[in-house]
C-alpha cells in the first residue's frame, strides 16, 4: 500500500485507517484500544468533536500567514496559555525538540561567559544534534552523528551528593518533572526543589522540559506544579494542540526578555491552525473535574494491574495517565503480543512498558485495555 517511509522509524505491522475516542481502526476494519495516543500527543483521542470543529473552522479562515505577522488566533490562544502557566511570553515551534532548542538558547544567552547546561541521567530531550546531546542516555549518541555539540553536564536524579559543585560555570539546570523516554521515573519533589535551589544560587535558569508531562499528562496542567520548582523556562509540546504538530517555549522574568527580533525563528510556529487547535485543547482540559480525573484513571490502572500480582510484572509506577511497567519479558515481545490482540502500547526501554491513554480514556476503554494486557501478561 502506498510508497515507501525511510528505514529509521522501525514502524509495528499495523496500517491505521481512522479512531475515534480511544479506539483505532486499521484498513482491515480491526479495532485496537489505544494506550499509546500517538505518544502522549492525541491528549483527546481520536476526532474530538470540540478538537474537529476548532480545525475545520480555522481552515476555512486561515491556516499559515507566518511570523512576519501577527494572527489573531495566536494572540487569543498566547493569552490563554499564559494565563493558565502564570508565565510571561512564549516562542511557538512544531515540536518538542524545537521547544527545547529555543530554551537552550535562551539559556546560553542569559549566561554570557556561562555555557554548560546540566541535565539528567536517562533523561530524554529531543532527536536534533544539540537535544541529543542534552539527552543522559548513551544509547542515544549514535556516534555516526557526531560531533555532538559540547556543554552539557550529566547528573543522576534523586542524588543530593550529585548538586555539589553540578552548578560551577554552568547557565541552565534542564530537567524532565517525570522521565519519559528514559523508563517513566518519577523525580522526586524535594530533590527537584533542592537541585532549582543550587542552581539558581549559581546564577543558572531552571528549565522544565515538560513535552511529555504537560497540557495535563500527571494530572497537573504543568507536573513542574507538582514538584513545586518555580521553572524559569517551560517547554511544551505532545498534547498541546491534540495532535496538530506544535511546540511551545514559555518564559519569565529575566528569561522572558532574553530573546530579541532575529535571535530565534520558526516558519510554521504557532499557525493560526495550531492554536485554534490548542486552544480547543485547553478548553477541554480546561473543564471542572477533567485533570482530577487523569489522576483517578491513572490511579486506577496502577492499582489493578499491581493486584493481579503476576510473576511476568516487576513493577508498575507513573503519575496520572504517565504509567511505567515493568517487565520480566522484553517489553518489544509484549509490545507486539498486545498489537497483535488489539492493545496499542509503547515501550520506554528493555523490559517497560509505556502507557500515555488519552486524557479523556474512559473506563470500559480502560477495562477493555487492561483485558488485553492481562491475556498477554499471564501467557
Amino acid at each position: 500500500m502506498g510508497g515507501k517511509i525511510m528505514n529509521n522509524l522501525g514502524s509495528l505491522p499495523v496500517v491505521f485507517a481512522s479512531g475515534k475516542g480511544s479506539i483505532l481502526t486499521d484498513v482491515n476494519g480491526k479495532e485496537y484500544v489505544d494506550f499509546v495516543s500517538g505518544i502522549g500527543v492525541n491528549c483527546l483521542g481520536h476526532a474530538h468533536p470540540a478538537l474537529v470543529k476548532a480545525i475545520a473552522d480555522q481552515a476555512a479562515r486561515q491556516i499559515h500567514i507566518s511570523n512576519y505577522y501577527n494572527s489573531d488566533r495566536g494572540l487569543e490562544y498566547s493569552g490563554a496559555l499564559l494565563e493558565k502557566t502564570g508565565m510571561d511570553r512564549v516562542f511557538f515551534a512544531n515540536s518538542g525538540a524545537e521547544a527545547n532548542e529555543a530554551a537552550i538558547k535562551i539559556a546560553r544567552k542569559f549566561g554570557g561567559e556561562k555555557k554548560t547546561i546540566v541535565t539528567l541521567l536517562k533523561s530524554f530531550h529531543g532527536r536534533t544534534v544539540a537535544t541529543l546531546a542534552a539527552t543522559g542516555q548513551e544509547k542515544f549518541h549514535n556516534p555516526a552523528f557526531a560531533p555532538y555539540p559540547a556543554g552539557f553536564r550529566h547528573i543522576p536524579a534523586n542524588d543530593y551528593g550529585a548538586l555539589e559543585g553540578a552548578f560551577d560555570g554552568a547557565c541552565a539546570l534542564m530537567l524532565e518533572c517525570v522521565q519519559g523516554e528514559g523508563g517513566v521515573n518519577l523525580v522526586d519533589p524535594d530533590w527537584a526543589k533542592a537541585a532549582a535551589a543550587a542552581a539558581r544560587k549559581a546564577g543558572a535558569l531552571v528549565i522544565a522540559d515538560e513535552v511529555q508531562t504537560g497540557i495535563g499528562r500527571t494530572g497537573f496542567f504543568l507536573a513542574s506544579d507538582f514538584l513545586g520548582i518555580e521553572p524559569d523556562v517551560v517547554t511544551l509540546a505532545k498534547g498541546i494542540a491534540g495532535g496538530v504538530p506544535m511546540g511551545a517555549c514559555l518564559a519569565r522574568g529575566a528569561a522572558a526578555e532574553v530573546f530579541v527580533a532575529g535571535d530565534h525563528q520558526s516558519t510554521f510556529g504557532g499557525n493560526p491552525l495550531a492554536c485554534a487547535a490548542a486552544l480547543a485543547v485547553l478548553a477541554e482540559v480546561g473543564k471542572g473535574a477533567f485533570l482530577a480525573a487523569v489522576t483517578e484513571k491513572g490511579e486506577y490502572i496502577r492499582s489493578k494491574v499491581a493486584g493481579w500480582k503476576l510473576p511476568g510484572v516487576a513493577s508498575i509506577r507513573g503519575r496520572g495517565l504517565m504509567i511505567g511497567l515493568d517487565t520480566v519479558k522484553p517489553a518489544s515481545e509484549l509490545q507486539l503480543a498486545c498489537l497483535e490482540r488489539g492493545l496499542c502500547v509503547s515501550t520506554a526501554g528493555p523490559n517497560i512498558l509505556r502507557f500515555l491513554p488519552p486524557l479523556n480514556i474512559n473506563t470500559d476503554e480502560i477495562d477493555r485495555g487492561l483485558d488485553i494486557l492481562y491475556t498477554v501478561l499471564r501467557s
